[in-house]
């Protein structure tokens, strides 16, 4: 039998104060305690603080792209409705009727003539939420029932950057203020213009956190993706003692309200940079060769379209002494622009970012390249603090004229039907919530600067389940 815990010293409370908190659930000054992907008490926590009061995405725009359309979101025990009332505007409903309780929507799907009817017994509301019909009305509430007794229970909603945020809480927190640490990133980005590609979804055993904080850092790079590092694999599967690791050029900033980012600048393929270049090396070969292990390995964020468009610079009479990324660049704005294509605003501050990654709190990952991204959530499983669901999104821009496609999830039940990259991300999930069960394992230990975004990412955590 494990022993019984230790009621927490000053130094393992959160950083909020909660001293009553089991150690297993403390944020520490440099790691976190492993109840907290764990403890079934933990989960049900969140789901009372955290998700029934956190802005949280529920879906993207294309998955309702025309008026009647309607998709749900699942967060623990809640069923939210959402449904597309015309061009200009999105609605939000808990997804039930009020008369016996049968939900109004499964999956997705659209509402034939703008009429939300009840499979059950037929009551019928606009798009709106408004009610339309209910058959014999005489004998409800002895015949005093009233439209407003019997309308679709709206849930907070806002729709920014292509995406629909929800909020169970009756009285939430501003959105304006909620996302303003990233509101002037995602627009300048033009994520609202990038739209579906392809969504893969598929079921995880491990915590949603230990699905998501995979993705905060590029520490683990050279360990579990040796394919995109030279240097990192020659010092982790090699005999070579150190080098010039990637992950040492990163930049990690860490915002309020939980949200952060992290990226290369100068040191990336698009921006011209090859990690220890061979001599007399074909550099433009090198960095398309870079490019490609994302563009084939991810299957997003970078296209084949963009490898082609830089090694079109073959054929251009570049100086001898010409910046190959800033050439590509350059390039790519001049072909976009010739096909209305839009693209992320032109600056050095959202060029730096490209290849990057930034996460907005709860659970949202946006890998971002040149007019189109990668998008990652991960969600809590309803009961089971060891499992969760992990979706990928690819999404882009696209020229004028192009006919646009409704977003539809693909389950996978094979790692196949993801790239290599995700694959090997995915494999050391298991491993990872397995690990965090031993008995031997009392907390986490997190390095200051690569994994800063975790810590960032659990205090935001604490001050909503201690509010």
């Amino acid at each position: 039998m494990a022993s019984k815990p230790k009621p927490a010293t000053a130094g393992e409370r959160s950083a909020t104060g909660a001293s009553a908190w089991p150690p297993a659930w403390t944020t520490r000054h440099q790691g976190v305690g492993v109840g907290r992907y764990t403890d079934p008490d933990f989960a049900r926590l969140e789901f009372d603080k955290l998700w029934s009061r956190v802005w949280q995405v529920a879906a993207r725009l294309d998955e309702i792209p025309t008026p009647g359309d309607y998709t749900t979101y699942k967060i623990g025990d809640q069923s939210i409705l959402l449904v597309r009332v015309d061009e200009a505007s999105v609605k939000a409903f808990y997804n039930f009727c009020p008369h016996r309780g049968t939900t109004l929507g499964e999956g997705c799907g659209h509402y034939e003539n703008g009429r939300i009817i009840c499979p059950f017994h037929g009551w019928r509301w606009d798009l709106a939420g408004n009610i339309q019909r209910l058959l014999e009305r005489q004998e409800f509430n002895d015949g005093k029932l009233q439209d407003s007794d019997v309308a679709m229970r709206q849930v907070a909603s806002e729709v920014f950057a292509g995406f629909i945020f929800i909020n169970l809480d009756p009285a939430p927190q501003p959105f304006d203020q909620f996302i303003a640490p990233m509101h002037q990133f995602l627009e300048d980005i033009v994520l609202e213009d990038m739209h579906h590609i392809w969504w893969k979804r598929a079921a995880i055993p491990c915590n949603w956190k230990v699905a998501q904080e995979a993705f905060f850092e590029a520490y683990h790079v050279s360990a579990t993706h040796p394919q995109l590092e030279k240097v990192g694999r020659e010092v982790v599967y090699g005999d070579r003692e150190d080098g010039p690791m990637m992950y040492r050029d990163l930049v990690y900033d860490v915002f309020a309200n939980g949200h952060g980012q992290f990226w290369g600048g100068d040191k990336t393929p698009i921006a011209g940079h090859v990690q220890e270049p061979t001599p007399a090396a074909d550099l433009l070969g090198e960095m398309a060769a870079r490019m490609n292990l994302t563009a084939e390995g991810l299957g997003g964020m970078i296209l084949k379209e963009d490898i082609e468009l830089l090694l079109s610079l073959k054929d251009k009479d570049l100086p001898a002494d010409a910046n190959l990324g800033a050439e590509y660049v350059k390039l790519q704005y001049a072909t976009a622009a010739a096909q209305q294509r839009p693209m992320p605003k032109m600056s050095p501050e959202v060029l730096a970012r490209w290849g990057g990654v930034s996460f907005l709190f709860p659970n949202i990952l946006v890998l971002v390249q040149a007019g189109s991204t990668v998008l990652y959530r991960a969600l809590p499983h309803p009961t089971d603090p060891n499992q969760c669901t992990f979706e990928i999104r690819s999404t882009r821009t696209y020229p004028a004229g192009v006919e646009l496609q409704r977003a539809v999830v693909e389950e996978v039940t094979d790692p196949q039907q993801v790239g290599l990259i995700p694959q090997q991300d995915l494999a050391n999930l298991p491993r990872i919530q397995e690990g965090l069960r031993s008995r031997g394992m009392r907390q986490t230990w997190l390095a200051a600067n690569q994994e800063k975004l975790i810590l960032n990412m659990h205090r935001e955590l604490d001050r909503y389940l201690q509010g």
